[in-house]
């Protein structure tokens, strides 16, 4: 499990922020004390710690006393933490399941909060000199998968089944994903392999970013790894739409949700009802629906949410 303190890792940080960032900050209205202090702890998602960690920089040039220390050992971590109390505060990339909410309910006597903070993708990559360009999700399935459950007629193992054996003779095709405590690894098992069973000999990896070198260095590697990570190294494949369309995925198509392994991502709160969040967190949260928040979503990698839906959730305590 990775552990962020701000205050440590603030120096490394600095070359991914915006100058804008922190000028945005001291001019924006944020309806929040002029004074906030306290520590904001967070445990879950690996693929946002670099987000979260973001976020947290510049809620530090707003409120200099407010200190970041966020755990990211992925986002099964996150529902844990939260029933155990020792977090306030879950990111995930990946809704929770019901028996996660089931826990959390039977712990406290009431659900947490949902709130979708950013939008983000699942894509299938291969390397940047492979010719292939569109799969559908029955071939996904029966590339990544041993039970079929997508209703693929056969597995695919090799590249000669995909493209023609003169434009790319590389044999079996090597496999690269992420791990089980990964948020990615469960939503593209549920959503890509129709929730069924991995290949035993796919190569796990414990973030994205080790999936696209891995892929990016092997002429004959597939991976799956989180959009946010993608690099010239690799090329992302278009997918089949349910239309029969080969969609992209680019912040477009992932913001309409017409990229078809678009996902959300997650911040779960423990807010009892009728009480509001303790200063800390209640700043968080405004930075991040906020205009400033969003943009740094999208320098972050991702793509920021609709502003409708971002509205809507500005709403809460």
């Amino acid at each position: 499990m990775k552990r962020y303190n701000l205050r440590r890792v603030r120096k490394h940080q600095l070359l991914l922020l915006l100058t804008g960032w922190l000028l945005m900050a001291g001019n924006l209205a944020w309806g929040q004390p002029t004074s906030v202090s306290g520590t904001l702890g967070a445990v879950g998602s690996d693929t946002m710690a670099g987000l979260v960690l973001r976020w947290g920089e510049a809620l530090s040039a707003r409120h200099p006393d407010i200190n970041l220390q966020f755990q990211a050992g992925g986002s099964a971590s996150a529902p844990t933490a939260l029933v155990a109390g020792t977090t306030r505060l879950g990111p995930m990339s990946r809704p929770m399941t019901h028996a996660e909410r089931q826990q959390f309910i039977d712990r406290y006597g009431y659900p947490p909060l949902e709130l979708r903070v950013a939008r983000d993708a699942l894509v299938v990559v291969v390397h940047r000199h492979n010719p292939l360009d569109t799969l559908t999700l029955q071939q996904v399935d029966a590339i990544f998968s041993t039970s079929l459950a997508c209703g693929a007629p056969h597995p695919i193992r090799r590249w000669s089944t995909l493209v023609p054996a003169t434009d790319w003779p590389y044999g079996q095709i090597a496999l690269h994903g992420r791990n089980l405590a990964s948020g990615t690894h469960g939503l593209f098992q549920e959503r890509a392999l129709c929730d069924g069973e991995f290949r035993l000999d796919i190569s796990e990896h414990p973030g994205s970013s080790a999936v696209i070198a891995a892929v990016g260095e092997s002429f004959n590697a597939m991976g799956y790894a989180g959009y946010n990570h993608l690099n010239p190294m690799v090329r992302a494949l278009r997918l089949v739409d349910e239309s029969g369309a080969a969609v992209a995925p680019n912040e477009r198509s992932i913001q309409q949700g017409k990229y078809p392994l678009s996902r959300d991502l997650y911040l779960y709160v423990n807010l009892p009802p009728s009480e509001s969040l303790p200063p800390v967190e209640q700043a968080f949260l405004t930075l991040i629906f906020s205009e400033e928040g969003q943009q740094i979503v999208k320098a972050a990698g991702f793509v920021p949410l609709p502003n409708q839906l971002r509205d809507a959730q500005r709403q809460h305590p």
